[in-house]
């Protein structure tokens, strides 16, 4: 579908949200933060009932909505399961969220379902089936997807486009927005020995229409090098605050995400990140109107 029949890249707030909990459900419902936005994961409501909509339907009365897909497995070599692409434009035509996204990753194959988001070779054939995919997803749902960029641990010999090339290349070819995550930028390159701010700038910066943060585990690799694993379950690393500063100085205020699926903590704990990135970019409102 051309760009210019879909809807713009998002319309969540240029201010700080947080991915949704249960645990934090009646906390919201309480005392209604002063948080921006709330994201959740569509997997996780692919139901017509239960607990999970109940208190949706509540909170999504009274805030800005984000739905994130990690079922999709566009980097997969089979076509897409359209049994799960109605069950999400389903999702998506009960809540009508501000933003959806997905992941360059693939997470199926045959009838197996791997809980992981795992990477793909960029080359030609790849190019083209993601594109196919993305192209048939914002056909379906009527609507301009964002494209995660991915955290990776390993690479394949069969590449010939670096990855920012080929996400450049997905977003010019399809229309769809970049979801510019900040922490795998830095997660894959530590893991890979390159330059977050070289591959930063590479990527198609100017399709931004959500940013992610969050936190990393680190071990060490096979060779005793370090090994940054993509937890999203500690607070967001300074690196990666430092890194979120520069790629704000490019595409300017964002919707920020303070992303946290393990060792949740108090809500209050991610408020605090969500201010800390808001206090970055009032900064960075406040230096541009300075220039001016």
């Amino acid at each position: 579908m051309p760009a210019t029949t879909l809807s713009s890249l998002t319309a969540l707030p240029k201010a700080g949200g947080v991915g949704l909990k249960p645990e934090h459900f009646r906390t919201i419902l309480d005392t209604r933060p002063a948080i921006d936005f709330f994201e959740v994961h569509a997997e996780n409501y692919m139901v017509a009932g239960g607990p999970f909509h109940h208190y949706l339907e509540r909170i999504r009365a009274d805030y800005p909505l984000s739905i994130h897909g990690v079922g999709l497995s566009i980097g997969g070599e089979q076509p897409l399961d359209e049994l799960h692409l109605d069950r999400l434009a389903a999702l998506l035509d009960r809540y009508q969220p501000e933003s959806f996204s997905e992941h360059l990753a693939w997470s199926s194959h045959n009838d197996v379902f791997f809980n992981d988001l795992l990477p793909a070779p960029y080359h030609a054939g790849t190019l083209a089936r993601v594109c196919e995919h993305i192209d048939r997803i914002q056909e379906r749902l009527g609507r301009r997807m964002l494209l995660e960029n991915p955290a990776t641990y390993v690479e394949f010999e069969a590449s010939t486009l670096a990855e920012a090339d080929f996400i450049s290349e997905v977003v010019k070819r399809t229309g769809c927005g970049l979801l510019l995550d900040v922490n795998n930028v830095y997660v894959s390159c530590v893991n890979h020995g390159r330059s977050a701010s070289a591959y930063l700038r590479a990527l198609p910066l100017a399709a931004t229409g959500e940013i992610h943060l969050a936190g990393f585990a680190e071990d060490v690799d096979a060779a005793g090098d370090r090994l940054l694993i993509d937890s999203h379950g500690a607070a967001v690393a300074n690196d990666v605050w430092d890194l979120y500063a520069e790629a704000l100085g490019y595409v300017g205020p964002m919707a920020t995400l303070i992303e946290r699926d393990n060792d949740i903590p108090a809500l209050a704990v991610l408020h605090a990140e969500v201010r800390h990135a808001e206090t970055m970019m009032a900064a960075l409102d406040a230096d541009e109107r300075q220039c001016a």
